[in-house]
Order: structure tokens, then sequence, then C-alpha cells
């Protein structure tokens, strides 16, 4: 017999184990003849001590006698046997009644009590309603069993109104249902004790834990026997002392049902020591005790830390212990490390995925094309925002040009070329308030954009320099899916708002008074007013195509009907591009195609919704006149800032303004960077935080001198250029899909083209880039929501609020944190949500500019308030990545 090298837990029958032969095995086995029965003498290593141990000791057992350390690998399975001895097989064919079983095996986890709550729980509820049965005297499998059966029965703690005794007997069995000539009476499901050997696989013999569910059961039920001697039930079952007992209805939570609740048990009986002391004790109460303890000693054991499959250069995202000021300098040493951990796998960079044997040429062009469409769209929409707060200074063609020198520096110098760069809301924000005050103090608007741009770079570099993206560590898992969500929402909203807006203009025909138009109206209308506008979308919705030089003369009031059409139309096209993209990008789920057809369409659903729907809008609706975005050409598109047209009192206001900045581009840089590095997407070639930043404020200051808008990562494009680019497998665990990253295609090569691409697009200006009705952008935002919020663990567990406790999926904090508790924190995290919302989506712009604030006091919030409100080892948990 070899060594033992992995005890574990198997869940599944005992090969051989015949109850219907089980009486005549039993009296075999006293008179020494289990050969006769068709059954083996079960081959141990303590055969020799058997004789001199007593009859109440443990005395077979395929696990040596050593204690089970809980830290070791140990396995689980699942066990449906439908072996026949040969005897009876050839008995059973020459009758004619063969039948088919089926056989299935499962690895299992042991239950972990230090993590797990339900393992607490599950020995907490067997204790207030324990059914033991103590010196059962049966011998035979199925007399055991129903004396259990009956035991929970007549427990007044356990009354079932529907309790079926022949009905749950039989569901134990493989029988249950089949036809009379071919009933083969084996124990349906088990979870066995397994430790692996260099001859195989040993089965601990001397406990068996049964499991059943039936839908006449309205609780969960558990009950342990000990049998006086040891009994004989077949190859692996040759001497059982212990049987457990689970019964359970079928649809329970994923953390109640029977296997799991089995699982528990199951993880306390493999260790041999405990089962030797359960045998000495004497009363319930000495029973119920040792449970209570070896509860005690598996909750306190130190569990071995788990171990990666591989090494994915994640230091930089998580942090154990405290930052010291030492971490901080000397000063450059993040950014020297982050060149370092880069540079080896630079060229791989570009020939991952082009040459070898992995190749993904298909792969790298649907990316390519999803994040050109993702960032040209919303680049010509910033643009035409640009254009109307700035009275073109910087308009469609500069920010056009801008993002794509901007993505082509960025995808070629820098430390992680997966994250996606683009100007944003907030910048665009920012750029407005800007040009505010400049028509408030008579300055150079282009003059005063570079300098406030120069600022904030100056203070990047000064972060990068100081190492100081180490404070980003202190962002957990729950504040970055805080402020994930906010975004989505706000794609959402605004979205909504522009069809909301679309409609009073054209189908209640807000901009009509007496037949007459109201110029100042229509010149408000069209973003010419000095109103502020406090977002992008929201100036896009009161852009027009027409130019300020095709306004009707001042008393020149031409009658206007609503066009109700337009408006009916725009709201189609938009949940059209919604409907069409997010059905695509869902195909690969679906039977249809092949499955490399299904690959294409779902990474091509953005290109291929937007397209779809703008050559409906513009050809198959000609007749209906389609809001469009307005577009001014350059004067000059190359031209640099006078820096020395300022007075000192300007320079000084623009480094107040350029600190606030350099906040945000600090937060949503780092923010953005840290969700594409997760670790769940398995990137392995290393992050480059410092690096990157430092990187970014070079190329805003360029930027800034040209007068182009700034750059910053941008979510949720990062995140889903990083999921377009991975080889993702579904998985089933208790019922529940869920999809699991295998590895991520890691090049540069796919930002590299798409920016070349968005620089091309200049060619397109106006048309046909102007063919692209507003409805459609609105879709878009809709689709990028949508799409950005399937993987976040806070939208997760608010829609768990709506769903019955069976349909929770087996996630780990459903394992580790009471129902409750995840609710109470769920909700926490939704007031926090409010409060960045009531500050970002704010009409004032001045309170959406301290928004960077805001998101640092959640640092504090996470750290000093929540742990008064639940506790620590919950709130780790949640922030666990698994």
């Amino acid at each position: 017999m070899g060594t033992v090298d992995c005890p574990g837990l198997v869940l599944g029958a005992p090969n051989g184990s015949l109850a219907s032969l089980a009486e005549r095995t039993s009296v075999m086995s006293q008179n020494g003849y289990l050969e006769d029965a068709g059954y083996r003498m079960c081959d141990t290593d303590d055969a020799s001590e058997i004789q001199e141990e007593s009859p109440g000791e443990e005395a077979f057992d395929t696990v040596h006698s050593s204690t089970f350390d809980s830290g070791e690998s140990v396995r689980f399975f699942v066990n449906v046997n439908l072996e026949v001895p040969p005897t009876q097989a050839a008995e059973s064919e020459s009758t004619g009644g063969c039948g088919l079983l089926h056989t299935s095996r499962k690895y299992l986890k042991l239950k972990n009590f230090e993590e797990e709550i339900r393992a607490q729980r599950d020995l907490d509820g067997f204790l207030a309603r324990a059914s033991i049965i103590l010196n059962e005297t049966a011998t035979l499998l199925d007399d055991v069993l129903r004396a259990m059966v009956l035991r929970i029965a007549n427990d007044p703690d356990n009354f079932e109104p529907d309790y079926n005794l022949d009905l749950l007997m039989s569901m134990l069995f493989t029988d249950a249902g089949a036809p009379m000539e071919g009933k083969v009476h084996l124990l349906s499901d088990t979870i066995r004790g397994v430790a692996a050997t260099a001859t195989g696989v040993q089965y601990q013999q001397s406990w068996l834990c049964i499991i059943s569910t039936s839908k006449s059961l309205q609780r969960r039920h558990v009950c342990i026997s000990r049998l006086v001697r040891p009994q004989n039930w077949g190859e692996n079952s040759c001497e059982v002392r212990f049987v457990i007992l689970v019964l359970a209805p079928p649809k329970m939570k994923s953390t109640k049902t029977a296997t799991e609740v089995g699982r528990t048990f199951a993880t306390m009986f493999l260790d041999i020591s405990f089962r030797q002391k359960l045998l000495k004790t004497r009363t319930e109460e000495e029973f119920k005790e040792a449970l209570v303890h070896q509860r005690q000693q598996l909750t306190m054991m130190n569990q071995v830390p788990n171990v990666s499959i591989k090494s994915y250069s994640i230091s930089s995202v998580s942090f154990p212990r405290p930052h010291k000021h030492k971490d901080f300098f000397p000063v450059g040493k993040g950014i020297w490390e982050d060149l370092a951990r880069r540079f080896p796998v630079y060229a791989l960079d570009f020939t991952d995925g082009i040459i070898g044997k992995n190749r993904a040429v298909g792969k790298y062009i649907t990316t390519t094309l999803f994040l050109y469409f993702a960032c040209l769209l919303p680049t010509i929409a910033f643009g035409s925002l640009n254009d109307e707060n700035t009275n073109g200074a910087i308009d469609v063609q500069k920010t056009m040009a801008g993002q794509s020198i901007g993505g082509l520096l960025y995808a070629l110098f820098s430390g992680q070329p997966l994250v996606v760069l683009l100007t944003t809301a907030p910048l665009a924000l920012y750029i407005h308030v800007i040009r505010g005050i400049c028509d408030d103090y008579n300055l150079d608007f282009n003059t005063f954009y570079a300098w406030t741009g120069l600022w904030n770079s100056f203070f990047l570099i000064l972060y990068a320099l100081f190492n100081l993206s180490l404070i980003m560590s202190l962002f957990k898992r729950s504040t970055e899916e805080i402020i994930a969500l906010f975004i989505s929402i706000t794609f959402m909203l605004d979205a909504i708002k522009g069809m909301v807006k679309i409609f009073q203009k054209y189908y209640y025909g807000n901009n009509i008074g007496n037949q007459q138009i109201d110029y100042n109206s229509l010149k408000s209308l069209l973003g010419l007013g000095t109103s502020l506008n406090t977002s992008f979308h929201t100036a896009l919705n009161t852009s027009l195509l027409a130019s300020p030089l095709e306004l009707p003369a001042a008393g020149s009031y031409p009658p206007d009907p609503p066009h109700r059409d337009t408006a009916v139309l725009s709201l189609l096209i938009m949940l059209g591009t919604l409907w069409l993209g997010y059905t695509l990008y869902q195909f690969k789920k679906s039977p249809y195609l092949h499955p490399y057809m299904r690959e294409i369409l779902s990474d091509c659903a953005l290109p291929i919704s937007v397209l779809t729907f703008s050559l409906i809008s513009s050809y198959g609706f000609q007749e209906i006149k389609m809001s469009k975005f307005r577009y001014n050409p350059s004067e000059s598109l190359f031209k640099i800032a006078k820096m020395h047209s300022l007075t000192l009192g300007a320079i000084g206001s623009a480094m107040g303004l350029g600190f606030l900045l350099s906040m945000l581009f600090f937060i949503e840089q780092n923010l953005v960077a840290a969700l594409a590095n997760a670790p769940e997407n398995r990137l392995a070639k290393g992050t480059a935080y410092h690096w990157d930043l430092l990187l970014i404020a070079i190329i805003n200051v360029g930027l800034s001198m040209f007068g182009m808008p700034w750059i910053h990562a941008a979510y949720p494009h990062s995140p889903l250029h990083v999921r377009a680019l991975a080889l993702v497998e579904e998985r089933v665990e208790n019922g529940h899909i869920y999809e699991t990253i295998m590895n991520v295609r890691e090049t540069r090569l796919t930002t590299l083209g798409a920016s070349i691409l968005v620089g091309f697009s200049l060619l397109m200006l106006p048309f046909p880039l102007q063919w692209i009705p507003k409805p459609v952008l609105y879709g878009l935002f809709l689709y990028i929501a949508l799409t950005s919020i399937d993987a976040n663990q806070l939208f997760e567990r608010l829609a768990l609020l709506l769903k019955d406790q069976a349909s929770y999926p087996p996630t780990h904090y459903i394992r580790r944190v009471p129902q409750r508790t995840i609710h109470y924190f769920t909700g926490l995290q939704t007031l926090q949500l409010l409060l960045l919302c009531v500050f970002g989506m704010s009409p004032l712009p001045y309170m959406k500019m301290i928004f960077p604030l805001i998101m640092i006091a959640m640092i504090p919030i996470r750290y000093k308030l929540l742990p008064r409100i639940i506790e620590a080892k919950y709130l780790d948990a949640m922030d666990a990545e698994h």
C-alpha cells in the first residue's frame, strides 16, 4: 500500500454498496466469508492491528491514523455509482432485466469554517434540532436509514406536514422510479473521504454521508447515526461506524443545498481523531460537545494560502501593509520599476497573436473596429460640444486630431496599452469653465487653457516622481465599483435626457409660440447662448447642424409645426441601436451559426449597430428631419498658444484650476488602470501606474500648447477593451452559469490601429460622418453602459434584492457573509453612490469641479465609518476578488 499523498472527500455512492445484499454480506462478514458474497476483503495497512483493538474503536480506515490537516489539498467528488456485481449482472442479463445506470463524480472543496458563514450556521441549526442515534444495532443499510428517517419524522422540532417515509427511503437509492425488472439497489448520492496514493485512490471506510432531496420537504434535516459494530456494506464501505443523512428540499439557496450541508459535516468527519473522539462519547450532550469542539478547531486552524496558477504581477494593485514615508522615496523609484517590468516584454506586445502558435489576427481586427467606433463617436460629440462652449477655439477637428495623436503616443510608449484614452465629460466641463473665466476677465482663452494644462501636467509629473500612485491601493474594490457604476449611470441618464430634449423640441414643439420662432430661444437652442451646459450630453442635445449663418433674420418668423415623426423615429433609432448592439454582443452565447462566426458578430456588435441604424436614418427615412452634429472647420489645426500674454495673477489662477484638474486626472487614470489590471482579468505582463501617469502628463503638455482637448484613461472603454481581447469560458457551479477569463491577448496593435483610423477619419469631415444622427449616439451610450455593468458586483448585489434566494449565485461573498450583512453593505454603497450623483450630476458647474475631492473622501468612509457598522472581516470578504 503506497503512502497517502492527498487526503480528501468524495461525494457519491460507494462502489458496490448494494443494500439488497447487505444482510447476506453482514452475516458473512462476521464469519469471514466476504468473497462468497461478491465482495473482497478491504486492503488496508491496519489489517494486522484489527484484532488488537476493541470493537468500539475505529479499526478500519484507509487513511492512516493521523490527525487530518485541513490545510492540505482535500477533495470532494460526487459519485452516482451504477456498477453491478458480475454475478448479479449475469443473472439479470440472462433474464432480460438489464438496465442503464449513470455514474458521475465531482470534486468539491473542503468547507472553510473560518470564512464560509454557512459552515457555522449549518452546525448551529443541527445542534438546535439535533437528531442523533447512538449505538444503532441494525446491520442492514436499509434498516439504519429507515431508523434515521423515522427519528427525523418523530422529532417534534422537525415537523413536516407532507412527510412520506416510503418516498424518502426510495429517493435515497437508484431504483426510485426504475422498472421492476431493472431495479438496482444502490445509494444515489454520497459524500466520501478520499486520499490519493501511489497505487490509486483510497476511501475512508468508517463513515458515510448520504444526501437526498425531496419536494415533500419544507426544510433541511440532518441525522447522525453511530453504529454499535462496524458494518460491511460493500467495497469502499467495509467498516462503517458513522452514517450522516442529509435531507433537503430541491429548491434552496446555493449555500443551503443538501450538498452544501453534507459538505459541512463531511469536512468535520474527515479528521480521524475527531471520529475516534465521537466513538468515546456516551450521551448526546457529549456528542454535541465534540461537534462544537471540532468546529472551533477548524475555525482557528490556519488555512494554507491559495497558490495561483500563474504569477500575474499585480503587486501594484493591492498592498497588504500600510504605506510609510519611505515607500514614496527615492524619487522616480516607481517609474524605474515600471520600466524594468515592462521593457523586457515590449517586443511581445507587437508580436503576440501575430506570429507563433496562438495567432489571433481576426480577433485583433474585430477589436480594432470596436475600439475605433467606441472612440470616434464620443470624440465627435465632445468636439461638437467644445466647439459650442469655446466659440470654435476647440472644435471637432482638433478633438479628433488630439485623440489620434494622444492615443498613438500612448499605444506606442505606455506600460499598459490596453487602457484606452479619451476626452471625457468632466474635461469638457473644465474647458467650459475656463472659457467662462476668460470671458469674464477678458483673458486669451488659448493661453489660459495652455497654462492650466501645463500646471496640470506639472502636478501629474510630481505625483509620478514621488510614487503617489501607491495611494490608489486604498481604493478597495467596492469603492472602485461605486465610481464605475456612477459613470455607467451617467451614460444612461444623459441618453434619456437627450431623448427628452428631442421630444420637447420636435414632438411638443416647445420652440413655437403663436407660430413665431423667438430668435433668442433658437440661439440658445443652438448652444450660442451664455448659459452653462453642465455635461457634454446635455449640450449635444441642444446643438443642431445649422450654423449661425443659417438662422432666420430678426423679425422673420416662418411657421413650423412640430415634427412628431422626427421624435418618434429618434426614439426608435436609439432603441434599435441598443437592441441590435446588445443582441449581437450576446450572440456568442446563442446556438446559431459556427462558434467562430458568433464570436465575430459579438466583437463587431457596436460597428454593425451604428452603421446599420445610421444608414436606416439617413437613407431609409430621408424625408424625416433628424438632429445632427454641428461642425465648423478649424482655421489652423496646429497653432501654439502665446504663453507670454498672461499676467502673473492669471497664471496663478491657472495653477489653482490645474491642481483641481490634476486630482481628476490622477484618480481617473489610476482607477481605470486598476480596473483594467484587475486580477480576474489575468493580465500577465505587469503594470506601470507611475510611468503611465508620467506619460499622460507629457502627452497633455503638447495638447495644451496646441489648444487640443485633454485626454486620460476612459471608463468603461478600457475594461471593455480588455474583455474584447480575452478568452472567456463559461462554467457551471451549482446550476449557475458564470463566465471566467482564461487569458487576455495583451497587445498594442488594437489601440494603435484605432488611433490611426481616428486620424484618417479627419478626411471624412464633414461628410459622411455627419450622417450619423444623435439618436445613434444615445443608443451607443446605452450600449456602453449596459455592457459595462455586466461584471459590476454592486449591480449584482442590487439585483439580489429582487431575486428568490434559491436563485442566488454561489459567489464568494454569498458563502462568507451573512445575507443581511450583504444587504446592509449594498445599502451603504448605494448611499455613497447617491452622494456621487449629487455632486457629479449637479447643475452647478463648480460643484462638479470638486467631484474628485468627493471621490477621495470615500477612502475615510471605507476605512473609518463602515467598520463601525459592519465587521471588518465581512468588509474584507466583500472587497475580495473571489
